[in-house]
């Protein structure tokens, strides 16, 4: 009986507001995530704390961290917060001019820069009441963990190996070039191999600590390595450090592309054999037969198809 007392006075909300809290691990950031006012927020919290007789979060410093209890808490209620959502969404097809669904995917910005924007109009303009919650892959991001505890749907990027554990869609392939500034030397007689290893690289933090990218994970399977000088969180900001430097972005054709009519850069060949880089949408089998996952992957897939170059049509197939 005491239990089922304790049942009674637990409802769908409350798990969401503990799993919110618990992973954004902040009362604020809670609020803004559920659409709550924040004294609401922690109102829930006070629930939680009696119901559990732990505090489940607690100041660390200048920021707040779960309790061990707390942290134990995190997939169960992620569990039932997954089960609830498909209990009825897969019991009928999705309709996105009606649906309410919130869609949270996370994107590397190595995409064409007219991706994301294309991909949030389309949503938008087909599913008007859907929110849309857009994560960066930056370095402290443990992307199987969260597409697991429900927090991403998707995640769209590049991958050497794409991860076996996961769900996998074929986006488009891409050629591996060069940007460079106009007045790059390069620009004007070329360059060859030993010159394009000792020429000034500017590429991308690395997503996790030792993580190797496409281009420095293909360099050190043929014994080579760049001379990387400088290093970016914001790949979309890149471009136009190139176009004032004589630092040498390399990426695919298609981002490279983008920027050449909008700033003073060219895109060369490399003198280094590459293969094409893939980009994939990954998810979790937890959201495999999901209707409003299956209809989210679908405007993925749409959109990429749309901006993708003509020769690359082939790669996706």
């Amino acid at each position: 009986m005491k239990y089922m007392s304790m049942f009674d006075k637990i409802d769908l909300h409350l798990i969401r507001v503990l799993h919110t809290v618990l992973t954004e691990r902040s009362v604020s950031r809670a609020a803004l995530r559920l659409g709550m006012h924040q004294p609401a927020v922690s109102a829930a919290l006070k629930r939680l704390r009696e119901l559990a007789g732990d505090p489940l979060l607690v100041r660390s410093g200048a920021s707040m961290v779960p309790t061990v209890a707390g942290l134990r808490m995190i997939e169960p209620a992620a569990g039932i917060l997954r089960s609830a959502e498909m209990l009825f969404s897969d019991a009928r097809a999705f309709d996105p001019a009606t649906a309410t669904h919130s869609f949270s995917l996370a994107a590397s910005d190595y995409l064409d820069p007219l991706f994301l924007p294309q991909l949030v109009t389309q949503i938008k303009a087909s599913a008007p009441h859907c929110g849309i919650e857009i994560h960066p892959l930056s370095a402290d991001a443990d992307y199987r963990s969260h597409l697991a505890q429900g927090q991403y749907e998707v995640v769209i990027g590049n991958w050497p190996k794409p991860p076996e554990d996961l769900h996998l869609g074929r986006l488009f392939g891409d050629e591996v070039v060069s940007l460079v500034a106009s007045h790059h030397p390069a620009a004007r007689r070329g360059w060859d191999i030993d010159a394009w290893l000792a020429a000034e690289h500017i590429a991308p933090t690395p997503t996790h600590p030792g993580a190797r990218g496409f281009i420095d994970e293909h360099l050190d399977s043929q014994g080579l390595s760049r001379n990387i000088v400088a290093r970016c969180p914001h790949f979309g900001l890149i471009p136009a450090m190139v176009a004032g430097s004589l630092l040498v972005l390399t990426t695919g054709r298609q981002y490279a592309e983008r920027f050449t009519a909008s700033l003073p850069v060219q895109v060369l060949a490399c003198p280094v054999p590459f293969p094409r880089m893939m980009y994939y949408q990954l998810w979790h089998e937890r959201t495999h037969t999901s209707s409003a996952s299956r209809w989210l992957r679908e405007q993925i897939k749409s959109v990429a198809a749309s901006l993708r170059r003509p020769e690359a049509q082939a790669d996706a197939a």
